[in-house]
């Protein structure tokens, strides 16, 4: 099989990058290294094996029209993107380029050259914007969706907010569509929050590795002042384990008469969720320490709750997580402790 995979040197796709070495495949790899900690993933997935990369841009049709020719790819894994919400409101513009006219590139590129590739695509929870319609019960560590309370199922409605939210649900809906209209092989996950080794997180993107590396700074005693959260910390999400996702992209592909044309919600579930303070509870048991903060105000179209519901999933190709919660927050601490020392 030949894998390409765009974006495969940031987090996901490293992780991806390095299953399809490991299972000897072809691989393709489609970066522009633009983002903070991808020249040290591609350096580490050299150590694993041989593949071809191409730094090259994902705004560039040329440049996808030319990987794609080359590498004839059975796969795609798309995954380059702009991820974070507060870069899209900075610079909604450049936002646009690299998740729409990106997304739309890889398509017309496997319409015309690779009509029978299998394309997935990582979308988001946010294509379901800010979710205020619904109820929310308060307690001491979370808020609670009324109704919802077992998680949001891909029947939710569409609900566009944000240049991000924009961005990230039109190339959701180009891949259903292409599908559609031309018969590609596309899949959709809309994606919770994932976490895990290769990720070099930032205080605008990766939040359960970004308050891990607050919290690893305490207990070195790096951290001398309370560091900042938005909102009040009863956030919830429901988080995955980058193992688990690994599996979910093998597995679909490997059922794809079932999962073409479709769209799936992908997280931990229900038993991994997580909101920002009871993160910070396991944290302190974790280290022995206290995490002092200070609270901002709420981020612009913020979701109090989003835990996927993973029924489909399970249902389609025999998808579920295997890794809990609390082992993998203590695996996250030791790749901080890895990339800190």
């Amino acid at each position: 099989m030949r894998y390409l995979i765009t974006g495969g040197c940031g987090f996901l796709g490293s992780n991806l990058s390095a299953e399809v070495l490991k299972q000897g495949h072809e691989l393709f790899l489609f970066d522009n290294l633009f983002r903070y900690g991808a020249e040290d993933n591609l350096q580490w997935l050299q150590t694993l094996g041989s593949f071809k990369h191409y730094h090259s841009d994902i705004r560039s049709y040329n440049d996808i029209e030319f990987a794609v020719k080359e590498s004839k790819p059975d796969v795609i894994f798309h995954l380059a993107g702009q991820v974070a919400m507060t870069t899209s409101l900075i610079n909604p513009r450049l936002d646009f380029e690299i998740n729409v006219l990106g997304g739309h590139n890889i398509l017309e590129c496997v319409r015309k050259y690779a009509p029978e590739a299998i394309v997935t695509y990582s979308s988001t929870n946010k294509v379901y914007g800010d979710l205020e319609f619904i109820n929310y019960k308060e307690t001491d560590t979370r808020y609670i969706a009324e109704g919802y309370e077992y998680g949001f199922t891909e029947s939710l409605p569409l609900h566009f907010e944000s240049p991000y939210g924009c961005s990230k649900g039109a190339t959701d809906q180009y891949m259903l569509d292409y599908a559609r209209m031309f018969g590609l092989n596309t899949i959709v996950f809309r994606h919770s929050s994932i976490f895990g080794g290769r990720q070099f997180s930032t205080q605008d993107q990766g939040w359960i590795g970004w308050f891990v590396k607050q919290a690893v700074d305490i207990q070195s005693g790096k951290l001398k002042e309370p560091f900042t959260i938005a909102g009040n910390g009863k956030q919830v999400r429901d988080v995955l384990f980058a193992p688990d996702l690994i599996n979910c992209y093998f597995s679909a592909i490997k059922n794809v008469a079932v999962t073409r044309g479709k769209v799936y919600n992908i997280g931990g579930g229900f038993e991994n969720s997580l909101s920002l303070l009871e993160l910070f509870g396991l944290l302190e048991e974790l280290l022995a320490i206290k995490m002092e903060y200070k609270q901002l105000p709420p981020r612009q179209s913020d979701q109090k709750v989003f835990i996927a519901a993973i029924a489909k999933a399970k249902q389609d190709f025999n998808w579920q997580p295997q890794i809990d919660k609390q082992t993998a927050i203590q695996q996250m601490i030791d790749w901080v402790y890895k990339i800190l020392s």
